[in-house]
């Protein structure tokens, strides 16, 4: 009996092994599913396309104009340029408002060819006024000539009632910073003039007119004088004095 159930355990073993090398128990095929499988072998890192590094750089450089760009794009030009254009139909649309050129005969020859030895030529006959006053519409300045012709005017008056209205509306026009026709003063000369339009005199803005004359005469004087509007004036006033 010993001898035959050693020879039965003999012969279980290597069925036992062989269970063990074949196909895995229930309970081992359980124990697989739940192991979670492999990962795959790590691969390079895709590069980004264009379009994906184009995404990137405006993800990092947009701005608070646009998503398009940085700051320093086309937009802020697009805004630039549509600023200058409301700032010229305002100035179009004051035009509308300015006194016409004063009356004057047509220069002579002489009397043109005396504007380019000194500005205060110039300023002291209509003539030479109104020619000037042209060009400055041409660099959008006009409204420093009208200011000073304002001023000129606001001198002869004696009548204190149409001195202030006079004042007033020089200040309203050409002093207010809401004026699209607002004339270049430091703060110094507004400060004095905030302080003596309470009781305006003739005199109210002699300061600001001296400013605006000087601006006139390094600023738009030299330009005039080389520019084509007074040269081809030159020559009509020659053409005609050659005929006569």
């Amino acid at each position: 009996m010993r001898t035959a159930h050693g020879g039965e355990r003999a012969a279980a073993a290597p069925r036992a092994r062989r269970l063990d090398c074949g196909t895995p128990m229930g309970s081992e095929r359980t124990e697989a599913r739940k192991r979670p499988a492999p990962a795959a072998p790590a691969t390079a890192t895709a590069r980004p396309g264009p379009g994906q590094r184009g995404a990137g750089r405006r993800a990092a450089n947009a701005c608070c104009f646009c998503w398009c760009c940085c700051c320093s794009c086309s937009c802020l030009t697009v805004r630039n340029q549509e600023e200058q254009r409301l700032r010229r139909a305002s100035y179009e649309l004051s035009r509308e408002d300015l006194p016409t050129c004063e009356e004057s005969p047509s220069p002579t020859l002489e009397e043109a060819s005396a504007w380019a030895q000194s500005f205060d030529k110039l300023m002291l006959t209509p003539a030479g006024r109104n020619a000037f006053r042209e060009f400055l519409r041409t660099e959008f300045s006009e409204e420093n000539m009208l200011f000073w012709m304002a001023c000129e005017e606001l001198k002869q008056e004696a009548s204190k009632t149409i001195i202030e209205e006079k004042a007033r509306t020089i200040y309203e026009d050409y002093i207010s910073v809401l004026s699209p026709k607002e004339v270049s003063l430091d703060s110094r000369v507004r400060e004095v003039i905030n302080r003596n339009m309470a009781q305006p005199s003739p005199h109210i803005f002699d300061d600001a007119q001296l400013q605006i004359y000087t601006l006139m005469h390094r600023d738009s004087y030299p330009r005039f004088m080389n520019s084509a509007l007074y040269k081809d004036l030159l020559r009509s006033l020659s053409e005609k004095s050659a005929e006569a």
